[in-house]
């Protein structure tokens, strides 16, 4: 097992799908320039008949991915920005997430939308958000958000493998993130949660770049007395709701750390996931901690500023754990 960056172990994916199956084709802005590195060098290796770049046109794009991936290739579209996902948004709502149910399962779209999304990098507005409260509504899609190395790669490997279509992003302020990934072949269901850190007095779910200041928090935490688990949804379509449920009902407290804004935010389903199937367990009210219903500032100390950290974090696991009834 080595340690290696998020972005190299994507790589690695991509590398080792397109050599195990001649289907997998990419395609999308700059792939091969590569402006992450994901995609280096594989427009050398393969060539340019399975990974080409497009126009700026988004909306052509992702109705390509979905023809593509109905006439029998896998394709992965590299969107860049998860922003860009809005520009191309009609063929994955309106097709994409829809045409496997209204053909009785005769067309399978085995496909990836790839994009790399959230703050941290002082992208503005336009380049930051965090897009899957969206697509987590549409029905008829996955989506995958990671954010470790190991279950970047193995997520992926799993997504382009699948005959559903997988949106699967990766948070911007993380891509150069190390971490250990296994050797060999590595797969990751879809839908599958990860406990990241165990403990006995509050659950704490984050998701793909908010489980590193979560388990910072966490481990803080610990010398205070205060025992933490934290549950990592990986996906949140499919989400996981048996493994958040069942630490839920193992601490009795809940705090969720979500990127999005918090209005209709995957926080904000999971809490009521939990106040619905485990409200007896609870010993005090849910706490979540999201991004307020701003659009994303591009001055650094202001972005810093509204961004879920480990600080916001801990004061919100101390809050519920120190909970009395009046």
């Amino acid at each position: 097992m080595a340690r290696k960056r998020l972005m190299h172990a994507i790589h690695e994916a991509f590398v080792e799908e397109m050599e195990r199956d001649e289907r997998v084709v990419i395609f999308g802005e700059d792939v091969e320039i590569s402006l992450f590195g994901d995609t280096a060098g594989l427009a050398d290796r393969f060539g340019q008949m399975r990974v080409r770049n497009t126009p700026i046109c988004e909306n052509v794009m992702t109705g390509m991915a979905a023809g593509a991936a109905a006439a029998g290739y896998r394709p992965v579209c590299h969107l860049m920005f998860g922003n860009f996902i809005y520009t191309g948004f009609d063929a994955i709502a309106n097709q994409v997430s829809k045409l496997r149910y209204m053909t009785a399962g005769q067309i399978k779209l085995p496909l990836v939308y790839f994009a790399v999304y959230g703050g941290g990098r002082s992208a503005s507005a336009q380049h930051s958000d965090v897009m899957y409260p969206a697509l987590m509504n549409l029905g008829g899609i996955k989506v995958a958000v990671p954010g470790t190395p190991a279950d970047a790669k193995g997520l992926l490997k799993s997504a382009i493998r699948d005959d559903s279509p997988v949106v699967f992003l990766i948070t911007g302020g993380r891509t150069g993130a190390a971490g250990e990934v296994p050797d060999g072949e590595h797969l990751v269901p879809l839908g599958e949660a990860d406990i990241k850190h165990e403990g006995t007095d509050v659950t704490l779910v984050a998701m793909s770049g908010m489980v590193a200041p979560a388990l910072v928090a966490a481990q803080e935490l610990a010398k205070e007395g205060v025992s933490v688990e934290l549950v990592d949804p990986r996906c949140v379509v499919p989400l996981d709701e048996d493994a958040i449920l069942r630490s839920v009902c193992k601490t009795g407290r809940l705090v969720i750390v979500d990127e999005a804004r918090d209005m209709c935010s995957a926080a904000s389903h999971i809490s009521a996931i939990a106040a619905d199937k485990a409200f007896e367990s609870l010993k005090a009210p849910i706490r979540r901690v999201t991004v307020p219903d701003v659009a994303i500032p591009y001055a650094p100390v202001l972005e810093k500023h509204i961004l879920p950290n480990k600080d916001t974090i801990a004061e919100a696991v101390r809050a519920v754990v120190n909970y009395r009834k009046q």
